[in-house]
């Protein structure tokens, strides 16, 4: 265990949870080159994997203050940093799933992008509030999210810093599923797919 995530081997599945003292899960640098190292250790085993955080917050992004502190050449290698991270979660060999409870905001919500799949909780909120900071995302959500939703969308949740609740979410297509237990709903995911059942309906990003 790392105090950063922890992982759980499902046998099917494994499961890494985002974790950090205060609950938030922010993708600190250290965070960031963590999952990175972890996303390489898991991507030989072709399994694949679910992102969850807590019941509070799935992550509330990077660490404000220690982006502030940072010089521009550091600015700069923080974001390819990111990019890094999420184009492994991107190209992970296996399907990966976003289970999201509560808050999802910043690179929080740039992580759960670069998933395949993104299940909520009803009570989920999803955000990109940089711009009510003067601060834009530069872990690639700039690309993912209009993909996901439309470029009108986008750019409401980009310059206005618009919260998305999960009813929302879903209707815009920014999550595939709402379940009261997303892991429970991801595992039965996986075990279908894993057992050949075709007749399952799956909505178009699962293709």
């Amino acid at each position: 265990m790392s105090a950063l995530y922890e992982i759980e081997d499902g046998g099917d599945y494994y499961l890494l949870r985002l974790v950090s003292p205060d609950g938030t899960n922010r993708l600190t640098r250290a965070c960031v080159l963590a999952l990175t190292d972890c996303l390489k250790d898991l991507a030989g085993g072709n399994v694949p994997l679910i992102v969850a955080g807590n019941s509070k917050f799935f992550s509330a992004g990077a660490d404000l203050s220690e982006i502030a502190a940072l010089s521009a050449p550091q600015a700069y290698e923080f974001a390819m940093m990111g990019q890094k991270l999420m184009n492994a979660i991107e190209g992970f060999p296996a399907r990966v799933y976003a289970c999201i409870e509560g808050y999802c905001f910043g690179g929080g919500l740039d992580l759960a992008l670069a998933c395949r799949h993104r299940i909520a909780t009803p009570h989920a909120i999803f955000g990109h509030r940089g711009a009510a900071l003067g601060l834009i995302t530069g872990w690639g959500g700039t690309q993912r999210l209009p993909r996901l939703i439309g470029k009108g969308k986008a750019l409401q949740m980009f310059v206005a810093a618009e919260k998305i609740h999960a009813a929302e979410a879903l209707r815009i297509g920014l999550v595939d599923t709402i379940a009261v237990e997303p892991i429970a709903a991801a595992i039965q995911k996986i075990k279908r797919i894993h057992h050949g059942d075709t007749g399952v309906q799956r909505r178009r990003s699962e293709h």
